[in-house]
């Protein structure tokens, strides 16, 4: 950050001016340091995965939107959470993602469920969620199925008019992330994580230890981490950072507990209220 000379005017300014002008400044950057990240769009507003749902996140000022990606029958990639259809297009036919082609799931409505108003949503294709994305802004892509949609991935990516800094592949699958960075070493790719424990007084798993060393296997250039405030605290942030890769988290609605990531450092949280939490951050 440039900063400018002081008013010549102000030729012997008091210590106290200038430590308020540098904690202001500390401030100012430290509230804008994290990246928001729309989950699944602006999903609280608009039906998850929708176009609906990420130009809602673009006008609510989101640095980014996440996705979630399936190859279907015919080669093409949908954007849809589940394996199949059930969840969001109520009271239609269950249409299973991987063996259905991009015609058959563009024939259920994936809006309703959501509001009335967004009756008429289908299930876009990934150019068409590419098509929404403003210069600059990050494009999270969740692969939600194995290695086999990495060719075509790659295809659509690299002829779309996304710059490489704008595209972040994420996936919990570490052969994904593996053959990913191999494939794609352009992009950057966090290998995802969340935690379970086998009692209430067992430890979390995977540990600090095997988060790390899961990284370092995979080659992943982030850590993708579910906001477990029991496991994701000042120790387990550091020992992230110092193994060389970002720390991202997810899915965070909360505003004591935005701000309590930020705290750590973490360099984008993504959220339902994108909005929202942007506000709260500020």
């Amino acid at each position: 950050m440039k900063i400018t000379a002081l008013s010549p005017f102000m030729t012997s300014p008091s210590k106290s001016f200038v430590l308020g002008f540098f904690l202001m400044v500390g401030v100012s950057s430290s509230a804008s340091a994290q990246q928001v990240i729309a989950h699944r769009g602006a999903s609280f507003d608009a039906p998850e995965n929708t176009v609906a749902a990420f130009k809602e996140a673009w006008k609510q000022g989101a640095d980014g939107i996440e996705g979630d990606f399936y190859l279907t029958s015919d080669g093409q990639i949908a954007c849809i959470h589940d394996k199949n259809t059930k969840r969001v297009a109520v009271g239609q036919p269950v249409l299973k993602v991987a063996e259905s082609t991009m015609e058959e799931l563009k024939s259920v409505e994936v809006g309703a469920w959501k509001d009335p108003k967004f009756k008429g949503e289908k299930i876009p294709t990934l150019s068409e969620v590419i098509e929404t994305i403003p210069p600059g802004k990050q494009f999270f892509v969740e692969i939600k199925c194995g290695p086999e949609i990495l060719p075509e991935l790659k295809k659509q990516l690299t002829t779309s008019d996304l710059t490489d800094d704008q595209v972040v592949l994420i996936c919990f699958n570490e052969e994904v992330i593996r053959k990913a960075r191999q494939m794609m070493p352009q992009y950057k790719a966090n290998w995802l994580t969340s935690y379970k424990r086998s009692t209430p007084v067992s430890k979390w798993a995977p540990s600090q230890t095997q988060v790390v060393s899961k990284l370092q296997n995979t080659k992943a250039t982030g850590l993708g981490t579910n906001g477990n405030l029991s496991v994701v605290n000042e120790s387990f942030a550091d020992a992230v950072k110092a193994s060389g890769v970002e720390l991202h988290i997810w899915t965070v609605n909360d505003p004591a507990h935005a701000k309590q990531f930020a705290s750590l450092g973490a360099a984008s949280l993504t959220t339902d209220r994108p909005a929202f939490i942007r506000e709260q951050l500020n």
